[in-house]
């Protein structure tokens, strides 16, 4: 492999991947906006004394991976461009760079976002990545690649810096800031502020298998739509903010953690006034969460609803760890789903629900310090953690100016029967209020109430709906969906769906159940013969239940990446 020089991405391109003249023309509706340099609105800069400086390098264009006109036949469309397809772009340039392609990918990045963002809304001041910078876009993979960390720390004079600080594990403002300065060089085939509205089958002419997929989008400003052509689709686009059915989600006093540095600050905008915020969750954002609004407003009054009985630490101890590296899919994936459902199941401890200790210490000592100064009555503390509760109702005042919150204690059996269902929420089991011990349930009233209660992984399946009939049908033994719900829970190795039909809906009930999931290669199954070789669906980002934790994560993706390259356009294809 050729070494990789600092300037590759000037200069004169390789023959090998040169393209015709004038494809560098602005034909995808690219809006021009450098990733690596914008600079993110409605932050909480100035109105709580924090900012974030974004890169003031701008990043060359990549030389490889070149725009392609719309109405051409795209190699790969990827919808959403966050960390995993990120890596994606990053894995292509580097393999055209090596030389293991020959010929450069027509591909095109449909992102919802104006402008690149990672987690945006919880870049929290003083907070630090949960994974060593060496799990970058591309380290794992080719440590020589120019997407590393460490270059990004050399091209903006900070290594031996960085250095110094003797730590794997930047700051996650910093951290960011390197996920743009990647992205900087692709903006030429990202489309910002385009949402991906749904995939159809482009039908061919003659008789034969699927080869080509219409990509709908629809601009985020004007509402327009546009349609683009690909023989491979990849859909990357992450969670969904979960808000429990118990919180009132259209009130503008709930917000998801997601939101919180953006509009936390222009909801409170007074930070000396004694604001009442209610925190729900128990995991690390709901944690740091809880702290900064302490630090944020000095003289409020903060709760922090979770239903596990105490903070937990994180389990990143290194025979544990282990599960992150790139080739425990391989061992996960063959395995059956209750051997898979139950390794990651004790492996939660890694990811879901859990804490860093530093920050449980931290915690634990302000409890402390409340507990001398105030006595042991925990309703004068003005700051609480109601451990093993859960929300029971919340609603308007009748003054309409607060949210009023009525918590219970949730029993420990009641919760495990939850984790076993793998249907987790907040939502009390149905009872009336008579039948509830009044000494358990505890009522209080705030001002804004912060959800840090995950993320759902299922748009997807809605997403792909065109493309149903072109899926196998169910398998008999795998578990099935109840009710009239279209597809199972995604903790299982695949989602059950039913093909619409215009028949009635006694008659569609019973309409044939397909199966939608993925081969190793994160690659679609569908129906045997049905797809072209050489054309498919790729699904990032949702696919824990079959390839394991790291799924959602940023630990394997310049690994993953490189694999999902060579799938699709390796000597195979």
């Amino acid at each position: 492999m050729a070494p990789h020089a600092l300037d590759i991405f000037e200069g004169g391109e390789p023959v090998a991947t040169q393209r015709a003249a004038g494809s560098n023309g602005a034909t995808n509706g690219l809006n021009g906006l450098n990733g690596s340099n914008g600079r993110q609105p409605h932050t909480n800069g100035l109105a709580n004394g924090y900012y974030s400086r974004r890169s003031k390098t701008t990043a060359p264009r990549s030389q490889f991976v070149l725009p392609t006109p719309a109405d051409e036949l795209h190699d790969l469309i990827c919808v959403g461009f966050g960390p995993a397809s990120l890596a994606v772009a990053v894995a292509i340039h580097d393999a055209l760079e090596a030389g293991r392609l020959e010929t450069a990918p027509r591909v095109l990045f449909l992102e919802k976002q104006q402008r690149f963002a990672w987690h945006a809304g919880m870049l929290l001041p003083g907070a630090k990545m949960q994974i060593s910078f060496i799990k970058d876009m591309a380290s794992l993979r080719d440590p020589r690649s120019n997407f590393t960390f460490l270059n990004y720390l050399h091209r903006h004079g900070r290594l031996v810096e960085f250095t110094n600080l003797s730590t794997f594990l930047p700051a996650r403002n910093e951290y960011e800031d390197y996920l743009r300065w990647c992205a900087g060089h692709f903006d030429d085939v990202v489309s910002y502020g385009s949402e991906v509205v749904s995939i159809h089958p482009q039908e061919e002419a003659v008789v034969g298998p699927l080869k080509t997929f219409e990509v709908v989008s629809r601009d985020a400003g004007t509402g327009v739509e546009a349609r683009y052509r690909a023989k491979n689709v990849i859909l990357a686009i992450g969670g969904q903010p979960s808000i429990p059915r118990v919180l009132p989600a259209a009130s503008p006093k709930v917000v998801h953690s997601s939101q919180y540095a953006h509009l936390v600050p222009r909801i409170l905008t007074n930070t000396s006034a004694p604001y009442r915020v209610a925190v729900v969750g128990a995991g690390q954002s709901a944690a740091e969460i809880f702290s900064n609004i302490q630090t944020l407003y000095p003289n409020s009054r903060t709760w922090m609803v979770m239903r596990s009985e105490f903070l937990k630490p994180s389990d990143d101890s290194p025979f544990v760890n282990s599960i992150f590296n790139p080739e425990f899919v391989d061992s996960l994936y063959p395995r059956s789903t209750t051997d898979r459902r139950h390794l990651i199941s004790s492996a939660k401890a890694t990811n879901y629900g859990v804490v860093r200790l530093e920050l449980i210490e931290k915690l634990y000592e302000l409890m402390y310090d409340q507990r001398r100064e105030l006595g042991t009555d925990e309703r004068r503390w003005p700051h609480r953690i109601l451990g093993g509760r859960r929300v029971l109702s919340c609603a308007p005042t009748k003054a309409g100016d607060r949210l009023r919150l009525r918590v219970k204690a949730a029993p420990p059996s009641e919760l495990e029967a939850e984790e076993a269902s793998g249907q987790l929420d907040d939502v009390a089991p149905a009872s009336s209020d008579a039948s509830l011990d009044q000494d358990e349930v505890e009522e209080f009233e705030a001002d804004l109430v912060i959800a840090a209660t995950g993320y759902k992984r299922d748009a997807h399946v809605d997403m792909l709906q065109s493309l149903w009939s072109y899926l196998p049908e169910h398998k008999v033994d795998a578990p099935a969906a109840s009710g009239p719900a279209k597809r199972a829970k995604p903790v299982l190795d695949s989602w059950e769906v039913r093909v619409p039909t215009t028949s009635s809906s006694s008659e569609e009930s019973h309409a044939p159940a397909k199966s939608l999931e993925v081969g190793r290669d994160y690659r679609v199954q569908f129906s045997p013969g049905s797809v072209a070789a050489g054309s498919g669906v790729w699904l990032q980002g949702c696919c824990e239940g079959t390839h394991g934790l790291s799924d959602t994560l940023l630990s394997i993706l310049s690994t993953r990446s490189g694999d999902l390259i060579n799938s699709m356009f390796g000597p195979a294809n």
